[in-house]
């Protein structure tokens, strides 16, 4: 690996990359970085919590003019935690260098956004609507901007906002140089990078599954009724300096977050529903570790990278696989260890085999200090008995075109 110091940066971005005590580069970083101080387009795969915030970060700082006072790079984020933590992470690595920034997005008064961008910005940080809104108002212009970055382009396709991105670019010059980050790379992304870059380098660095070295996945049936005594169970034995449980509903989120309260946990809980003075507001407690439990939906998990999580619980198992990834990716980051926990009841058991039948790690069964094995009843034909869901019946076959078929016994039940 390369050290940062060997790179051809300015005395001054060293600096601040060596207080925000950044040595040694990552692989995106140590392939991305090179082709971007030369100017030349890039798209990047590569899990989470891997550096590539700062991949791209660097090179922007180096080739930012900054006795211009003018708008010269625009980062697009999907989500406002998102563009908040790299403004953030912006103003680490580049506070010996004079550069300014400004985080645009929905929630915040327009009128302090654009107040900023009339005193002179550098770079802008923003969600796809509040800078369309922005530009339609004629209070931002994009066409002298240099640098265009595209973060977590797989979630903006997911959240709708491909055909904003596409919008926001053809305001932009047909000069700039385009950088594309994305942890997957589904056809629509593909079509959107051959339209809009210029023969980019392609950076594989890995798919967004966690590493098998860092991370510890393990998941346990239960009664739906019987999963907050499942997640205290989970707290107490691990003990956990930070988590995050991740919950369905927004309601759930609230009640899980209540219930950890009462039993004096520090806990708070985070969704689509409240202000974003209160988001931003619970994010930076758990960001400086003044909460140890968030209780969050999915939105929380949405490229947030919090280095010091140190176990994620799956409440809910989510219907679709690459939302577990993004998940269970909320730890383990940037070279750390941690752990996940997925509580699967009755009803989730065939999203949960989905999951597993996805990943290349293992999932591990956890017992909570039992010894008895646990089968997979679905996942066999010789008619094991399932510890949770009952046994399964005779004409399993037979039925097996038409779903899955099991008999409950009362009696045979056991939690």
């Amino acid at each position: 690996m390369k050290k940062f110091q060997e790179l051809e940066l300015s005395p001054r971005i060293k600096e601040g990359l060596f207080d925000a005590g950044l040595v040694e580069t990552f692989p995106i970083q140590e392939e991305a970085i090179g082709p971007l101080l030369t100017g030349q387009d890039v798209i990047g795969q590569a899990k989470t919590g891997t550096g590539k915030t700062a991949a791209y970060i660097v090179p922007m700082l180096q080739k930012i003019d900054l006795k211009k006072l003018s708008l010269q790079a625009l980062i697009l984020a999907p989500t406002r935690e998102l563009a908040v933590q790299i403004t953030q992470e912006i103003r680490r690595l580049g506070k010996y260098t004079g550069v300014k920034v400004v985080t645009i997005y929905g929630g915040q008064a327009i009128t302090m956004q654009i107040e900023a961008l009339v005193h002179g910005v550098h770079i802008v940080v923003g969600t796809p609507g509040r800078v369309i809104d922005l530009i339609n108002r004629g209070r931002l212009v994009l066409d002298r901007v240099q640098f265009v970055v595209l973060d977590e382009a797989d979630t903006m396709l997911d959240m709708g906002f491909i055909e904003d991105v596409e919008y926001i670019l053809n305001h932009t010059s047909s000069n700039r140089q385009t950088c594309l980050f994305s942890a997957t790379m589904p056809e629509r992304i593909i079509q959107l990078a051959n339209k809009y870059m210029r023969q980019p380098k392609r950076i594989l660095v890995d798919l967004d599954e966690p590493s098998v070295d860092t991370l510890d996945q393990y998941y346990t049936t239960v009664q739906e009724e019987n999963k907050l005594s499942t997640l205290l169970t989970i707290l107490e034995e691990q003990r956990p300096s930070s988590a995050i449980v991740f919950c369905a509903t927004k309601n759930r989120t609230d009640k899980i977050a209540y219930e950890l309260r009462r039993r004096h946990y520090n806990a708070a809980s985070l969704h689509g529903d409240l202000s974003q003075s209160r988001r931003d507001y619970v994010m930076n407690l758990f960001r400086t570790k003044n909460l140890d439990v968030l209780v969050a939906t999915d939105l929380a998990c949405r490229g947030i990278d919090i280095s010091h999580v140190e176990c994620v619980i799956n409440y809910n198992v989510p219907k679709y696989s690459l939302i577990y990834f993004h998940r269970v990716g909320r730890t383990a980051r940037a070279g750390g260890k941690g752990k996940s926990f997925t509580l699967v009841s009755r009803m989730e058991y065939d999203d949960y085999l989905r999951i597993k039948h996805m990943t290349k790690a293992e999932i591990k069964p956890f017992y909570f200090g039992k010894s008895e094995p646990y089968y997979d009843a679905r996942d066999n034909n010789r008619g094991y008995t399932n510890k949770m869901y009952g046994e399964r019946t005779k004409n399993w076959r037979r039925n097996r075109g038409r779903g899955y078929h099991y008999k409950f016994d009362q009696n045979r039940r056991r939690n």
